[in-house]
């Protein structure tokens, strides 16, 4: 079967592209390894989603010391985007360049916030994002927010003010939600039952499918990549789906698997003329994974109780490029979607669930996140058995010990009598990025800056692979945008 383009993964990469290229005409498939998610009751149920998993991957991962965990990741059309918080950041104008830390340094991009400044304006109007510029201290030039920021609750309100009465400077989190949304409880690592989050699959994979041109393919896993002769381009993709196996061709490839997938689809593709996996003449396919250091914490009072619905509105940018006891950058602190009793429970499995809905009801939620740097020790490979194996040990730790010092600071001086913290550390598979990493030297990269590989003209992959840095704001929107961009470019080839 032929097409003029594959792509493969439905997420915040793939689904984008696919977008964007749906008026060309090109004959395009989508290849997505899971199916859709279905709207249902069980969409906004805790226990249906935290405790039991309703909706994550049943697949399992190694872990650098080869002991299998189930990670934070979901196999759908729309891919882990169903699942964000819809905060979509712009990286800072600096962390395009070099950024000395604590614990190391950041290196720079192969681009500049200019260049991608015009594809965030188009990021976000096609994502539906909601903010308001010219509070956030760390923000690059930038025209005004397609839409307006969304309203603080009044416990949100009354903390934002105190929060400018210690000197802070509170401004509203980016977010991607669509007219319909209910500003409910349950959107932070939730389905929406109503399709009101601006994901991948209602901004970009459902608007592409309109097209006759556009088919999708679900519950299709693309199993390798298959080079022609001279082993310099890739003239088939290997998929499975209703238990056969079949060779689809095209001559351009798009892969957008997610950082760790994208990595082992490459290495699983070797071949004699590419021993190491496909496009890895750099050595640096799989390397230089990065996850956000990120703390969830709640700040608890007993006799306060918190009667918001929709939490996650605001974000503390002060000690983004340096601390207040540091000349180091630290990081962003987010106040984060409503814990429920549940969920709690799920994490720390010692009272019983009557304990936990009365600690979440009087406690406010935040996210401590600081950026991750590149190291190539940090890596995916193939286990023995196909498997994916993740070797990560986090870096620039005190950074984030002093970030999160400095939030439970913040939130005392709030008047909260408990702050209660917990981690993912080396489980961590959120944010994931740089597996795949772009730049202008093939040498040094695998990607050139428009997402296509070095070695393989008519291979791209688009997704957070090619992060340089991770930064310390969410990728997604960074990730939208240079997919927009990736796709012009594109275009150009059709």
């Amino acid at each position: 079967m032929n097409f003029d383009v594959i792509i493969i993964g439905s997420g915040a990469g793939g689904g984008t592209v696919a977008r964007e290229l749906a008026g060309t005409g090109a004959k395009i498939l989508i290849v997505e390894r899971g199916d859709f998610i279905p709207q249902e009751d069980h969409n906004w149920n805790p226990a249906a989603v935290w405790r039991d998993l309703r909706y994550r991957t049943t697949e399992t991962w190694l872990d650098e010391r080869g002991r299998s965990f189930r990670p934070y990741t979901h196999y759908c059309v729309g891919g882990n985007t169903k699942f964000w918080g819809t905060v979509m950041y712009r990286l800072r104008p600096e962390d395009f360049g070099v950024v000395e830390h604590i614990d190391g340094i950041s290196p720079a991009w192969p681009i500049d916030y200019d260049t991608l400044a015009p594809f965030y304006d188009r990021a976000e109007r096609l994502y539906e994002v909601h903010g308001q510029h010219g509070l956030d201290p760390t923000e690059g030039p930038r025209r005004p927010f397609p839409f307006p920021p969304v309203a603080h609750s009044r416990v949100i309100g009354e903390i934002v003010e105190k929060l400018k009465g210690q000197g802070l400077h509170p401004s509203p989190l980016p977010l991607g939600l669509r007219e319909n949304c209910i500003f409910c409880n349950t959107c932070n690592s939730f389905p929406c039952k109503i399709h009101a989050k601006s994901d991948a699959e209602v901004c970009a994979v459902t608007p592409a499918t309109q097209y006759p041109n556009v088919s999708l393919w679900t519950n299709a896993i693309a199993r390798r990549l298959i080079t022609d002769a001279t082993g310099k381009k890739v003239e088939a993709v290997e998929i499975e789906r209703g238990g056969a196996i079949e060779r689809v061709s095209a001559p351009l490839v798009i892969v957008s698997c997610g950082a760790v997938n994208s990595a082992a689809l490459l290495l699983r593709s070797a071949t004699g003329q590419h021993p190491n996996g496909l496009a890895n003449s750099s050595g640096l396919v799989g390397k230089r994974y990065m996850a956000h250091l990120a703390t969830m914490m709640q700040g608890f009072h007993p006799l306060r109780k918190n009667d918001t619905v929709f939490q996650k509105t605001v974000a503390i940018n002060d000690f983004y490029w340096k601390g207040p006891r540091s000349r180091f950058p630290l990081g962003q602190i987010q106040s984060q979607g409503r814990t429920h009793g549940v969920m709690a429970q799920t994490v720390v499995p010692s009272a019983p669930l009557w304990a936990y809905e009365m600690w979440t009801a009087r406690g406010v939620d935040w996210l401590a996140m600081s950026e991750d740097l590149p190291r190539v020790e940090n890596r995916v490979t193939i286990g023995a058995n196909g498997e994916i194996q993740l070797h990560y040990k986090p870096n620039n730790l005190k950074a984030h010990d002093a970030l999160v010092r400095e939030t439970k600071r913040i939130l005392r001086r709030l008047g909260f009598w408990i702050v209660i913290s917990h981690s993912h550390k080396s489980k961590n598979t959120t944010h994931q990025c740089g597996t795949l990493v772009f730049g202008s030297d093939p040498r040094e990269s695998v990607l050139d800056t428009y997402c296509r590989t070095h070695d393989i003209d008519n291979l791209f992959v688009v997704d957070a692979s090619f992060f340089p840095s991770s930064a310390a704001v969410n990728p997604g929107l960074t990730i939208v945008a240079q997919a927009i961009r990736a796709a012009d470019h594109i275009k150009t080839r059709l």
